[in-house]
Parts: structure tokens; C-alpha cells; sequence
């Protein structure tokens, strides 16, 4: 199997052949760096399991457990965690069906559901489109979870009478910090206190770099009654081939035996495919991209020391997103419209991130240095421009 970095593969003519939401939302002569998709060819075991099923026809409904099975698989080598309850799980569209499915199921109308942000955007879109109130848990300057706000909100949350949630998001979307067992059994402790259920996203949890770890919410003490939401799209870069995996505690098996067997049919039957084989032979494709992410990270804040001094940069323990503080710009609360009219670099705003978002922006890393770099370059002819 080619092991050689995934990353510097793919040329930007290469990769403006595509026509994913990246490469088409913007106009040719701007460079996009604002979605989570990855610029790498498909891993070699995820591509012959998605063309044997082409060859065969074999493209009508997923079945059977084969996906959890694989998950668990990847969890005892990777995590060394054990516990996969392969049982209790069930087969979803995508992390964000899985997620609010699930809190459909343990709140109800009117809700209250809280997120600590900065934070994955859709976690305010689908809340508000399910009838649920967001109360805010802002994280702290450092991305990491602050047990004492937690807490605040989780107390108001309850005064509302309502049955209350909380949307974890470990590996944080956008710091990157990688929460540790400590701070996942003080949310746990806190949950149980006042009665509020776990429902955490770790979509990024096989792209964790090296000097940080994952631990599953699920596998921390008190965390029983909690639900998590995984799946294979961000690590080996499918979030075309829809599927997820919605997987609940000991204690909240009842509660996912009434998840709507329609919520089930959401899954592909390629995704399902291709995201098994991704966890079950697709390792040594992660380490090569985990390698050239490491390396990435490095040349990014080397990058920016040079050039943009100005912007504040904490290199992330995971995912592949860079969360850039630029507020030392003086562009306002948005400089990603900024950088896209002046430099022509399409960047994620902090805007729709919530609290703690403004004045901020958020890039995506997996590409190759030279697009990298290009990025940066951007970035200073923009300021240039203003200044």
C-alpha cells in the first residue's frame, strides 16, 4: 500500500477538476481553505471495497452490524478502548441526523440544549430547526472546557423544567483541543447532577496528532446514560458517502430502541461500505495523513510567524482545522470576508461559531504545503491591502 503523504499527492489543477461544495461555492481565482474537506486521493482499501460494489451492482440498502463492528475494531488498537457497544448502536445518514435525532429522543419541543462555543455551526441550525433552545457554555480563552460555566448553564438549563442536553464536541470543532478523561468525567459528574444528557460529536476522533490522546465519551465514569455519534467521513475524507454511528450507554439503550426505523434508512449503502473498509484496513493511510498533518501544523505557525505576526495561533492536539485569532488585525469581527475580498482566499468565518467567534477564522490544513503556503500569502496581501 502507498503510504507516501496523502497530502502532497494532488496538485491544485487537480484538485479544480472537483466538484465538491469546496472547489465550486467560490469563483476560479479564489482558493478555498473554509469547509472540512480534506485535498487527498481516496485511501486504496476505501476505493476497491466502492469499486468491487459498482462491478457488482451491489448498490441497494446497508444491513447488518458490520460498520459498528469495524468501529469497535478500530477503537480497542487505536484508543484501547474495548467498549464499543456494537449492541446498542445504530446506523444514521451522518453525525448531524445521529445528533439530533438523538436529542429528539431524551428532550422535548422547546428544549434547551447546551453548546459550548466557539462551536460547529449546524449545532445552532438543526437545534433550531428540531424546536430546541441553545443556552451558550462559552469554552475558554485556551478551546478547553471550563467546568464552571458548564455548570451555570446546565443550572439554567434545568430551571427551564424542561428535559435538558448537552452537544459535546470532542475533538473540539474548531480549537482542536482534544478533551481529556479528566475534563470528559467532570462534564460527566456535572450531567448527572442535574439531570442533563451527553450527546457528543467525535467525528474528528481518528485524527488526533501526535503528544495528544482521545478518549471516548462513553468509556469515562458516569458516563453511562450518554449517547456519542462517530463515523469515518472526516478522517478518510467522505462526508460524500453518507453514514454514522449513533452509539448510547448502558443506561440509555431504551432510550435509542426508539430511535424511528426511518432514521436508520438514511445511511448509504456505499457509505456504510466504504467506511467499514476505511476503519478496518485504512490505518496505515491515517498515520501518512496524521504524519503530513503534524508536519502541517508546524509549517502553518512557522508560516504565520513570518508573515502575519499579528494573528494569535494555538496549533491544535487534533482535527484538521486551524482557529486563528485575528483580531490583532483590526479587521473587525470579520475578516474572513476581508481575506476573501482582498486576497482572494475563502476562509471559514468565526461569525457563525457563536460566541467567541468574532474576529476570528478557521482553516482547513489538510492540503499540501504549497497551497499552505499560498494561503498564508493571501492572508499578508490582504492586510497589505488595508493598511
Amino acid at each position: 500500500m502507498d503510504t507516501a503523504n496523502p497530502l502532497e499527492q494532488l496538485t491544485l489543477d487537480d484538485l479544480r477538476t472537483r466538484t465538491s461544495a469546496k472547489w465550486r461555492s467560490y469563483p476560479p481565482d479564489v482558493l478555498p481553505s473554509f469547509v472540512a474537506e480534506m485535498d487527498v486521493p481516496l485511501a486504496d482499501p476505501v476505493a476497491r471495497a466502492l469499486h468491487d460494489l459498482v462491478r457488482r451492482g451491489d448498490t441497494g440498502y446497508p444491513s447488518g452490524t458490520g460498520y459498528a463492528e469495524a468501529l469497535a475494531g478500530f477503537a480497542s488498537e487505536r484508543w484501547g478502548w474495548d467498549g464499543v457497544p456494537v449492541g446498542r448502536s445504530s446506523m444514521v445518514a451522518d453525525v448531524m441526523t445521529g445528533l439530533t435525532e438523538v436529542v429528539r429522543l431524551v428532550t422535548e419541543p422547546g428544549s434547551p440544549v447546551v453548546v459550548s462555543p466557539p462551536v460547529y455551526p449546524p449545532f445552532y441550525g438543526f437545534m433550531a430547526a428540531a424546536d430546541r433552545e441553545v443556552v451558550e457554555a462559552p469554552l475558554g480563552e485556551d478551546g478547553r472546557l471550563d467546568l464552571d460555566v458548564l455548570g451555570a448553564a446546565f443550572e439554567r438549563a434545568v430551571a427551564t423544567g424542561r428535559p435538558a442536553a448537552y452537544l459535546l464536541c470532542n475533538p473540539q470543532n474548531p480549537s482542536g483541543v482534544a478533551h481529556t478523561a479528566a475534563e470528559l468525567e467532570g462534564v460527566a459528574r456535572l450531567a448527572r447532577a442535574f439531570g442533563v444528557r451527553v450527546v457528543a460529536d467525535e467525528i474528528h476522533a481518528p485524527v488526533v496528532l501526535d503528544g495528544a490522546r482521545f478518549t471516548p465519551y462513553l468509556s469515562v465514569e458516569g458516563a453511562d446514560d450518554g449517547f456519542a455519534v462517530m463515523s469515518a467521513s472526516k478522517a478518510w475524507n467522505l462526508a460524500g458517502m453518507k453514514a454514522a454511528i449513533v452509539l448510547a450507554g448502558e443506561t440509555a439503550e431504551k432510550d435509542l430502541a426508539r430511535i424511528p426505523e426511518v432514521v436508520e434508512h438514511g445511511a448509504s449503502h456505499l457509505g456504510v461500505v466504504g467506511h467499514t473498509a476505511a476503519l478496518r484496513e485504512g490505518g496505515a493511510w491515517l498515520d501518512a495523513v496524521l504524519a503530513g498533518l503534524a508536519a502541517n501544523r508546524q509549517h502553518l505557525a512557522s508560516a504565520l510567524a513570518e508573515r502575519l505576526p499579528w494573528i494569535a495561533f494555538r496549533p491544535p492536539e487534533a482535527t484538521y482545522l486551524a482557529w486563528l485569532d485575528c483580531r490583532g488585525l483590526g479587521l473587525g469581527d470579520d475578516p474572513a470576508e476581508v481575506f476573501l475580498q482582498r486576497g482572494r482566499v475563502a476562509l471559514g468565518s468565526g461569525l457563525p461559531f457563536g460566541t467567541g467567534g468574532a474576529g476570528r477564522v478557521r482553516v482547513t490544513t489538510a492540503t499540501s504545503r504549497a497551497i499552505l503556503s499560498e494561503i498564508v500569502e493571501r492572508m499578508a496581501a490582504a492586510v497589505a491591502s488595508v493598511r
